[in-house]
């Protein structure tokens, strides 16, 4: 059995963090999306809400579960009985500093290899910190985030 860990903050959860869940629950026979919880970060969804809604828009992948961890990622992969990171890139800036990442997980768990799997074309533009600043001056976030998210941000934004 071959487990993959897929971190990150999905505040929000995006099109391309699903893409990325649904062209790799095939390749893997678990994948635990993890759901990073730094007390450093300004997020604008808690981690209960970035998992509600994660675990929401994967319920229909059997092999897909959703978790929260504030620590070293690779002490979570050890941890779960996980061997691969999976990285979603966009383009060569986001390869590079994912490759920087691999190397330095790889140097703290030799067990642990990272996989980068590149975004689909349509997907390059969606990045988390463009969306919030578009939901929060009212923009059309519908070709970014499904439905579920873009409602919960426009709730954020009336507050």
């Amino acid at each position: 059995m071959v487990k993959a860990v897929f971190p990150g903050s999905f505040d929000p959860p995006t099109f391309g963090h699903l893409n990325v869940i649904e062209r790799t629950i095939s390749i893997f026979d678990e994948i635990d999306v993890v759901v990073a919880v730094n007390p450093e970060k300004n997020y604008l969804f808690t981690p209960e809400e970035r998992v509600e809604m994660l675990t929401e828009l994967t319920k229909n992948y059997k092999n897909v579960k959703i978790h929260t961890w504030n620590s070293l990622i690779v002490d979570y992969a050890e941890k779960s009985g996980a061997s691969v990171l999976l990285r979603g890139i966009r383009n060569a800036t986001d390869f590079a500093y994912e490759f920087d990442l691999s190397l330095i997980n790889h140097s703290l768990n030799s067990k642990i290899d990272t996989i980068f799997v590149p975004t689909e074309q349509k997907y390059v533009t969606i990045k988390s910190s463009s969306i919030k600043d578009l939901a929060k001056f009212g923009g059309d976030i519908s070709k970014m985030v499904p439905a579920l998210v873009a409602e919960k941000m426009k709730s954020k934004f009336e507050k």
